[in-house]
């Protein structure tokens, strides 16, 4: 038996259960693509943010990325280190502030870097540790197929393109932060960096660093690591100036636990059998209706047809529902080998990394709790929520 099954007495419903072994292989890995191509790989807080997990986090990476305020506050005041931050469009009132928890800020746009780089002049006469300054360029080219999470579309808001920037970088730029990636491979980085490296290698001799972003899934079980290793080495090999970032997201909390929940009543429709959790799609597991796409339910066989003739034709065939008043908090279908019991516990895999980040209170809807099953088999609740988190967010 699995932990997670060995360990349903101990988890309440719903949960998001982080598994201590699983988020340790994943770092192991990185720390040794890190290690071998001579790179820094640093942590993105959007896709995973939960912060009572950061001790182990420390053990083998030092910094973080944060495209926010309180990222950055959690960046320094959490994980202990100052973060590499980049935001769209910085907020006046609340630069200070970045610029205090921060190690570097990348600049979307001329315009904001000409707006805010006085700041930081200002900042750094003062500080005890430097800002450094970036800037986002846009390579016109992702091989992204969603256009909801493709940054490099035509008309994006991001970076800045290599016809708008001029022969001499503005003073103090020190850094270019490249992002065209969402779960992609090796090969897509490959192709990527011929497109990065024809326009913009020119202005390379005047910076120091250059990120390439997130998106790289290099902890998924059929990522070619050795290739990604080789080509970092490249990069570096003819840049040797340059030192390399990477800050993925997900690739540090892939596949390292479920989102637990129970099955609340079953409802049957025109031969639509529907089993209704104490979950929702929409409040606790948005990339599910944003990408979309349908997880794996441990114990059942996920039905890529959503067509509802299908659903009626076989036994145990169950769509499964958030316990939400809107309609389309649902998901199609899933063949179990049992009738489903009101009480059953429901198993989402692989539900940490950009789950945990995005979920709502929309509806009331009580909010999973969040736990830890560590390595020596205990469980450790580490947050659970109350009407008063629900009441206080409209305080």
């Amino acid at each position: 038996m699995d932990n997670i099954q060995s360990h349903l007495q101990d988890i309440p419903s719903p949960c998001y259960v982080v598994e201590e072994e699983l988020l340790r292989r994943n770092l192991a890995l990185i720390h040794h693509v890190a290690q071998e191509s001579g790179t820094e790989i640093i942590l993105a807080f959007k896709a995973f943010a939960l912060w009572k997990t950061f001790p182990v986090f420390r053990e083998y990476i030092s910094h973080t990325t944060a495209s926010s305020l309180f990222e950055a506050r959690l960046a320094f005041e959490e994980f202990g280190s100052r973060a590499h931050t980049y935001s769209p469009a910085y907020i006046e009132s609340e630069f200070p502030q970045i610029l205090a928890c921060s190690k570097c800020v990348t600049f979307n746009s001329l315009s904001q870097y000409a707006r805010f780089y006085p700041s930081v002049v200002r900042h750094n006469s003062a500080a005890d540790e430097l800002v450094q300054v970036g800037l986002r360029v846009n390579p016109e080219y992702s091989e992204i197929e969603t256009l909801l999470y493709n940054p490099c579309a035509p008309g994006s808001r991001f970076g800045v393109l290599a016809q708008d920037l001029p022969d001499t970088l503005p003073e103090g730029i020190k850094g270019f932060h490249v992002h065209c990636h969402c779960e992609n491979d090796s090969y897509a980085l490959e192709r990527t960096l011929k497109h990065i490296e024809q326009k913009f290698s020119k202005w390379f001799d005047q910076i120091e660093w250059l990120n390439l972003g997130g998106g790289h899934l290099l902890t998924r079980k059929d990522y070619d690591v050795k290739h990604l290793i080789g080509l970092l080495k490249g990069l570096r090999g003819r840049y040797p100036w340059l030192k390399i970032i990477l800050e993925p997201g997900s690739a540090f909390a892939w596949q390292t636990g479920p989102l637990v929940a129970s099955v609340v009543d079953v409802v049957t429709n025109a031969g639509v059998k529907t089993a209704i959790l104490d979950v929702s799609f929409t409040c606790h597991m948005p990339d599910c209706l944003e990408m979309p796409y349908h997880p794996a339910v441990r114990g059942a066989e996920t039905i890529e047809s959503d067509n509802l003739d299908d659903a009626r034709k076989g036994d145990h065939i169950y769509r499964l529902g958030g316990n939400s008043c809107l309609s389309g908090d649902f998901m199609g279908f899933w063949k179990f080998d049992h009738d489903l019991q009101v009480g059953e516990r429901i198993i989402f895999e692989d539900m940490i990394h950009y789950t945990t980040v995005k979920t709502t209170m929309f509806n009331g809807i009580s909010h999973p709790s969040i736990g830890m099953l560590h390595t020596d088999g205990s469980f450790q609740l580490l947050k659970s929520f109350s009407y008063e988190d629900y009441r206080d967010r409209m305080d």
